[in-house]
């Protein structure tokens, strides 16, 4: 193998495997050591340049960092409570207006049209106003906030965090175009606007068309509708029996509000196995411990209709089967159906895109499931003057997706505006290395690696809960617990940094090494060295750290998959041919580029 190119500004940032999981590229280790060191309003900040919402996303993320957090690796650990120290910060912050940069009041004399308040549209406001842009945002609800506001519950989003956060953009001088549906993109072409962005997520809930749909339509709600009329006080209960059709998160917030607006006897019902939901495990957890029994294996025939009214909903009963490509197919067993009584029915199986409103004749194309043709780096559609962010591009994702999409449009927003070509004039991220040795055995951060179970987010009690749709679920950690829960993170951007011409090869940080991922051995192919190291690296999609030829001939291999960075290699090497060098990596945004 050919010596690792450690310069190259995504070696290391692939190593910090939390922040490259996170779609903005959240630097996480860097806030969650200001959080440990009570310098709340700092991490708050180093969050907000990367995803604009941490109190927002503190409760709602769908949290990919976690997955890929390196604790999680450790027998018997669970990863870093990443998303709940996020909230730490935003809940603990001190004043943060004044930190944040504003618009300049003389403009540059360019106009931004922005459809949709959610996050992506937030996200592009937030880059491009405090370049002199001029700003028009519009959304067909009173407020803004898009998704945010109309699909996630109260009792997971107070209105009071989603109002904060969203008027932090707002405040930054744009106009605002509430209560105003875009019902023409040839209208908004022909306006005096030098590019416009499109962010109007996917607002299309998918239906079911089985017997007894029509008949029973007063009974039956479309999962994402429900949740915006909860949420805009337009509907305020629901019958006592509920069932919930789907088995992604926005069934699990349909159940859930059931609960809150009388509903006694409340069932999600999934037609797939238990282990294939979409929703997030924590938000099953959540609905079970509300008494929400959740049934599988039985998709839905026939809602049943009586005298016009709906009595319930026929199911029958499937398992599951899966090739050697793990694609499943759902098997009827054979059992007879069984009938489940309701007096309403949430459907709650997917979105769609839904751009009626954009005509067929503008030079914008429209391709598969009616999802804009887009350049994925650049998210221009075939109109050049038009991009597209959030769920409006490639179909429904999450909030962190949509503020990372935003980041990425703002910049081509920039450069189209500035006459630049907006793929390869884009600006690349910038990096940082730094030594994080203070004294002959003394690091900048804590380096111990202990056992350290998972601190848990304390709830507020159900009875409580379940009697005000506004009263928040989950209280947060405290600042002790955040403490607690911050100490577990393992400085994953600390890095090792290796310097052969310091080697003597006397292999003390292989003896020291607690996870056997060093070794010195002669090189070889890939194949070849990952199955003779001292530990087979078997995690292929995390790479080795492979050193020049040293005096022996050997080199060194350094399995970055099971590093935990502690730094015991550093502090064992005579040498000081290991260094631990803390990368930061952040993300070029709009206002960066010259």
């Amino acid at each position: 193998m050919e010596p690792t190119n450690i310069h190259d500004p995504e070696y290391f940032h692939k190593v910090v495997d939390c922040q490259y999981a996170c779609p903005a590229h959240t630097p996480v280790p860097e806030y969650i050591r200001l959080i440990a060191a009570e310098k709340y309003t700092e991490a708050y900040m180093v969050n907000w340049e990367s995803n604009v919402f941490p109190g927002i996303l503190g409760r709602t993320c769908d949290r990919p960092c976690e997955p890929a957090c390196r604790r999680g690796r450790l027998e018997d650990e669970k990863p870093v409570a990443i998303c709940r120290l996020k909230r730490v910060a935003a809940d603990n912050k001190g004043e943060v207006k004044s930190l944040m940069p504003t618009a300049p009041k003389e403009k540059n004399g360019k106009k931004i049209a922005l459809i949709g308040g959610g996050p992506a549209s937030l996200t592009v406001a937030r880059d491009l106003a405090p370049l002199g842009y001029e700003i028009h945002l519009y959304d067909e609800w009173h407020k803004g906030g898009g998704m945010m506001r109309t699909q996630i519950p109260a009792f997971r989003l107070p209105e009071s965090v989603l109002d904060e956060e969203v008027n932090y953009v707002l405040d930054m001088g744009i106009h605002t175009h509430f209560n105003h549906y875009v019902s023409s993109m040839r209208e908004m072409l022909e306006k005096d606007y030098d590019a416009i962005f499109v962010g109007t997520g996917a607002p299309s809930g998918r239906n079911l068309k089985l017997p007894g749909r029509e008949e029973a339509d007063a009974n039956i709600h479309i999962g994402i509708e429900f949740l915006a009329s909860v949420a805009f006080e337009h509907v305020d209960k629901i019958g006592k029996k509920v069932i919930i059709l789907g088995g992604g998160n926005t069934a699990m917030d349909c159940c859930r509000t059931s609960r809150r607006l009388g509903g006694e006897d409340v069932k999600v019902v999934v037609r797939s196995p238990f282990k294939d939901m979409k929703a997030s495990p924590w938000e099953i957890e959540d609905a079970m411990a509300e008494d929400i029994p959740i049934m599988n294996n039985m998709p839905p025939k026939e809602f049943v209709v009586e005298n016009g009214k709906l009595k319930g909903v026929i199911f029958g009963k499937v398992r599951a089967e899966y090739d050697e490509n793990g694609r499943r197919k759902l098997i009827p067993t054979g059992e007879p159906d069984e009938f489940i009584e309701a007096d309403d029915v949430i459907i709650a199986i997917g979105q769609d895109n839904a751009f009626p409103w954009i005509e067929r004749d503008l030079g914008l194309e429209l391709g598969k499931w009616d999802l804009p043709v887009l350049n994925k780096t650049t998210f221009q559609s075939t109109l050049p003057n038009v991009f597209f962010g959030g769920d409006s591009a490639f179909g429904p994702e999450n909030i962190i997706t949509a503020a990372a999409h935003g980041h990425q449009a703002a910049i081509s927003i920039h450069l189209y505006c500035q006459g630049k070509d907006v793929e390869r004039d884009r600006p690349g991220p910038t990096t940082n290395l730094v030594r994080q040795k203070m004294g002959i055995h003394e690091w900048i951060y804590d380096s111990q690696v202990v056992d350290d179970p998972r601190y848990k987010v304390p709830h507020e009690h159900k009875t409580i809960t379940l009697s005000d749709r506004k009263i928040e679920v989950e209280l947060g950690f405290s600042q002790d617990l955040g403490f607690k829960e911050a100490q577990r993170c393992l400085n994953c951007d600390a890095q090792t940094v290796f310097t052969e011409s310091k080697c003597i090869e006397c292999d003390a940080c292989v003896d020291i090494c607690p996870t056997t991922c060093i070794t010195f051995t002669t090189n070889g192919d890939e194949d070849d060295l990952r199955g003779r190291l001292n530990a087979p690296a078997n995690n292929k999609t995390q790479d080795l750290y492979v050193s020049d030829v040293l005096p022996t001939t050997r080199v060194m291999i350094k399995d970055e998959d099971l590093c935990l960075h502690c730094g015991l290699c550093a502090e064992r090497c005579p040498t000081a041919a290991w260094d631990m060098q803390k990368y930061l990596y952040n993300v070029t945004k709009a206002g960066q580029i010259c």
